[in-house]
């Protein structure tokens, strides 16, 4: 079934699914639902917003946006309620604090310290001694044993 509701996207395009029953008679109102609902992201299409997203759950999002505004919430109480119910996943563009700072910089930092170790680890094998005459005997002695 999930598949079904992607394959619906990707035909829908990008074209803006605000359905007439949907939109709210206070044009500010209206202007404020259509620019958050902009920055939400369709939990099944995944990478379009619900204001362009044409399945079930993306109108049920943009109904709850509207409801919420006609509620006298604030942009930010909405953002706040809708990710309280959704999470973070939702936001198209999440916020750049707190456990989103670290996980941004996990991954640069994991190639810094790849790096130094490779670049450490070649260094000490550079400066390894060569073997003594009686190891070398002793490796020969070994290999040609099996």
């Amino acid at each position: 079934m999930r598949w079904l509701a992607l394959v619906f996207c990707l035909i829908a395009g990008t074209a803006i699914a605000i359905e007439p029953d949907e939109v709210l008679e206070d044009p500010a109102l209206e202007a404020r639902a259509r620019d958050l609902s902009q920055g939400l992201r369709c939990p099944v299409c995944q990478n379009e917003s619900i204001d362009e997203s044409r399945v079930p759950v993306a109108k049920d999002l943009r109904l709850l946006v509207r409801e919420r505004l006609l509620a006298g919430d604030s942009d930010d109480e909405v953002l706040a309620y809708v990710v309280a119910r959704y999470g973070e996943f939702v936001l198209l563009q999440p916020n750049t604090g707190g456990a989103n700072l670290l996980l941004w910089g996990i991954g640069p930092a994991a190639l810094i310290l790849a790096l130094g170790g490779f670049v450490f680890a070649r260094r000490s094998r550079a400066t390894e001694e060569p073997l003594s005459d009686a190891e070398e005997a002793r490796l020969k002695a070994l290999l040609e044993d099996d």
